[in-house]
């Protein structure tokens, strides 16, 4: 048998349980070919061949019948394959009887309710009621605008639920690219459509035709009624004797069933309002719902339920909506201007400032939220830069102790304040006390706590703009709707305003800077507005490195953040004025420090020939050095300002210094009047001592430390080192070469000699040996100071004393020939004697002495060579 003729098979039934004219679904295989080939279709043995419509050779859909049997197959006949089979079986549940009078709970369809009005159902769509496609084609629509398709069709519509419905409209406006086979399908699936309806109501009437018999057979029985009675007289016809009781029984029904038809009138309009609120629940919760979310802060959830309550009844026509909505918009408004008053309240954080503005933004608020904030923040930048001014001025007034540098209310200054750790700012100060508690000046504190402020807000700030200047305080929502492209381009358009504002902040931070430590770089007016600062003493150069340090760290800062540099530049400026300024300040307590070291000497020399108070020098130009290490320090963009403030304080005259406070002049040979003159010499020779020291040493590693900032002028400080050196030293010299050279020609004279008549010698004169007995007495003295300065000492001493005996040579008109055996002995003996410490220049001078002529001294030294050893002298 082919696959044609196979009998049908019944797989599936849905459902597979219900009470009598329940509506069911039959898929099998071989269910017939068509709906004349169905011949027979029984389920629990009633036959339902009536109500059947056949839709698909697997498919038939029917209503049960009131069977006998409880379960029972379901059993398809055709004309090509003949009885069927099933797999498959139908449980018949027995349908409860309800009085009219008794209640029932009844499950209400949401998607149909009865409509009292019109006596038919209505299917309600909570967004709105799209048509199926009717042709059963994808929908292609095309690029005619509507207008057109109105002018070139006036009065139809493309709306095929429409009464004026016009299929070409719907056509191009659907299907205007459509491909000739798709519409030939599509023509296909209306004819299936069409046939479906005819069966439709084929099957209607086959499911009535009981209904229709009963009917047929009630009318003959009332026909036959009629007739039998047609004999009798009556007053009026049969017809309307009949009409009378009919309306007397609907009257009396009425009677008996006024109050439960009342109270099922009413029960259908309650559950019709149920029915509503069911399916609008959401908008008419909504107002309470917005409260309840806004008291817990969930703003995200308040603002997709008024999207989507917006974008459901925005434009609704019905009252009620239109009220509840209208509520709905009152509690928006509301939560806009909470929302504005959170955005604008400071202090706030980035994060809730963003926050804030995107939720405003997608709540449609008027005006420009982002700006706002930004303007907002501007001000209460500024207000907190001027409070801080105040703060510390009033307490500077009243007298209070050191205010906490700490915006959270700590007491103790910020951690900018506490990088002394290691070291003291403030001579003398114990290191044992916490670096907090120190008395810092009343303007180091501010500038901390006003680089808190800065710091603190400022970049936040410029992240807010840059934030608004890119769009990403907007959430995907504001992105749709055009709030990005918005924001850029007022941001562009505000640009400058936002350049004056960075401005403004750094020019006032710059000024109430200035106010406190330079109030003379600002005018009259400026000074009211940022100044009233009662510092009585000047700041000294530790406490000005720190204040730099804190103006670079604020400058660091806000180049991390790519702030043009033209914005930065008053900033720098004011660095290079507070890094000169401290140069200066630190330079000249250095001066007055080194000044008073002279009241320090003790006058203890050590094994090195020197004081203390070399040391002493040099760890004031250590501790000099390391206070100016962050103001000499040169950032990329700074200038080096350490040689111009040197070169200014170098070119001071002598006039410019205050020397009030030395008692005594060094340089002068005078200054020493009234002590002892052996005390008096000693400390010349030790002052002598120490100047070789610093001039060998400290100032040789002070010059290698100004050379390494670019200070090329060192050659100026050895120099007026040497210039005071030569200055003791020839005051030094003069004190003890005098009274020797003083002593040479009495000596020589002593008892009138005469060179031209003197007695054969026998020996050194004593004029020779008392001055040598006092050069020996000067090497002892100098060597007990400093051994280094012995060859400088006595160098100079025995120059003096040869160019006097030169000198007295010389002026002697001539020599006998024991004169000349004389000088010629003593000039000898002195050599030797001196031998190791002669100089070149002693030499010259010593041979200078022999002023004889040249005749007269070949003679002489004939005759000494062979008497040298009478004298005891070599060759």
């Amino acid at each position: 048998m082919s696959r044609a003729h196979q009998p049908p098979l019944v797989t599936g039934i849905s459902p597979n349980e219900g009470t009598s004219w329940t509506k069911v679904t039959i898929r099998g295989e071989n269910l017939g070919t068509g709906p004349a080939d169905l011949v027979g279709l029984s389920i629990c043995g009633h036959n339902c061949l009536l109500t059947a419509e056949w839709m698909s050779a697997s498919k038939i859909v029917c209503h049960v019948g009131p069977a006998k049997d409880d379960k029972g197959e379901i059993i398809v006949s055709t004309k090509s394959g003949g009885h069927g089979t099933s797999t498959v079986s139908f449980k018949l549940l027995k349908a409860e009887k309800i009085g009219i009078l008794d209640q029932s709970a009844v499950w209400v369809d949401e998607m149909n309710y009865y409509d009292m009005r019109t006596d038919r159902n209505k299917g309600i769509s909570p967004l709105s009621l799209r048509p199926s496609n009717p042709l059963g084609i994808d929908v292609d629509k095309g690029k005619v605008p509507l207008k057109d398709l109105e002018a070139i069709f006036p009065g139809v519509s493309g709306d095929f639920t429409s009464e004026n419905f016009s299929a070409t409209w719907y056509l191009i406006e659907n299907h205007s690219v459509t491909s000739f086979d798709q519409l030939r399908m599509a023509a296909s699936n209306l004819k299936k459509q069409a046939t479906r309806k005819n069966e439709g109501s084929l099957a209607y009437v086959k499911g009535g035709l009981s209904t229709f018999f009963e009917a047929q057979d009630a009318l003959a029985a009332i026909h036959q009624r009629l007739a039998s009675d047609g004999t009798e007289k009556v007053e009026v016809s049969m017809t309307q004797r009949l009409e009378n009781v009919l309306n007397r029984a609907s009257d009396t029904a009425d009677t008996l069933f006024q109050e439960v038809l009342g109270r099922k009138d009413k029960a259908d309009s309650t559950r019709n309002a149920l029915n509503v609120l069911q399916r609008f629940k959401f908008l008419f919760n909504l107002p309470l719902n917005i409260e309840r979310n806004i008291h817990k802060g969930d703003y995200d959830v308040v603002i997709n339920d008024y999207e989507k309550a917006k974008s459901l009844f925005g434009n609704t026509e019905v009252p009620v909506f239109k009220k509840v909505y209208a509520e709905v918009e009152t509690r928006i408004g509301a939560l806009r201007s909470l929302l504005l008053d959170k955005l604008l309240e400071t202090p706030s954080t980035l994060h809730d400032q963003k926050r804030y503005i995107r939720y405003l933004s997608d709540l449609h608020a008027p005006g420009d939220p982002a700006w706002q904030c930004i303007y907002a923040q501007h001000k209460w930048i500024l207000g907190l830069m001027q409070n801080c001014k105040e703060e510390f001025i009033n307490d500077q007034r009243v007298g209070l102790g050191a205010i906490a540098l700490d915006l959270e209310g700590d007491p103790r200054p910020s951690a900018l304040s506490r990088i002394r750790d290691t070291a003291s700012l403030k001579r003398g100060c114990s290191l044992r006390t916490p670096p907090w508690r120190y008395e810092m000046p009343q303007q180091v504190q501010f500038v901390e706590k006003l680089s808190d402020v800065v710091i603190g807000q400022l970049p936040n700030f410029w992240k807010l703009w840059i934030s608004y200047v890119n769009g990403s305080l907007f959430s995907e929502t504001g992105e749709k709707s055009g709030q990005v492209e918005k924001s850029k381009k007022n941001a562009r358009q505000r640009q400058n305003d936002f350049k004056k504002m960075i401005e403004e902040v750094t020019h006032r931070l710059v000024k109430l800077v200035r106010g406190a430590l330079l109030p003379s770089t600002l005018t009259e007016l400026e000074l009211r507005l940022y100044g009233g600062w009662e510092s009585k003493t000047e700041l000294t150069g530790p406490w000005l490195t720190q204040v730099i340090h804190t103006v670079r760290i604020i400058f660091e800062a806000l180049v991390a953040l790519e702030i043009p540099n033209d914005l930065l530049q008053v900033i720098q400026d004011l660095l290079l004025e507070l890094r000169h300024h401290c140069l200066l300040v630190t330079l000249h307590h250095t001066t007055e420090d080194v000044k008073r070291l002279a009241e320090k000497e003790d006058w203890v020399v050590d094994n090195e020939g020197i004081t203390s108070l070399p040391a002493q020098f040099e760890q004031c130009m250590v501790q000099m050095l390391q206070s100016l290490k962050e103001p000499m320090e040169t950032k990329p963009g700074e200038v080096n300002v350490f040689v111009n403030c040197l070169e200014q304080l170098s070119n001071k005259t002598d006039g410019d210094i205050d020397t009030s406070h030395i008692s005594v002049d060094l340089a002068s040979p005078d200054s020493f009047s009234g002590l002892q003159e052996d005390f008096c010499e000693q400390r010349l020779l030790i002052i002598l001592s120490n100047c070789q020291y610093l001039e060998k040493h400290t100032f040789l590693n002070m010059a290698e430390h100004f050379e390494k900032h670019g200070f090329t002028g060192t050659d100026r400080i050895t120099q007026v080192m040497k210039e005071l050196d030569e200055s003791l030293f020839d005051a030094y010299i003069e004190r003890k070469s005098d009274p020797i050279v003083g002593s040479l020609e009495p000596g020589i004279y002593a008892g009138y000699f005469d060179w031209r008549d003197c007695s054969t010698p026998t020996g050194v004169r004593n004029y020779l040996k008392e001055a040598l007995v006092n050069i020996i007495t000067v090497h002892a003295e100098v060597f007990t100071v400093s051994k280094e300065l012995v060859p400088r000492v006595l160098t100079r001493i025995i120059d003096g004393v040869a160019e006097e005996m030169s000198r007295l040579m010389q002026c002697v008109s001539s020599f006998s020939m024991n004169g000349a055996i004389q000088v010629h002995h003593a000039h000898t003996h002195f050599q030797m004697c001196l031998s190791l410490s002669l100089s070149l220049s002693l030499s010259l001078s010593l041979g200078a002495c022999s002023t004889i002529g040249v005749p007269e001294r070949r003679t002489v030294l004939t005759g000494l060579s062979g008497n040298l050893p009478l004298f005891g002298c070599r060759d």
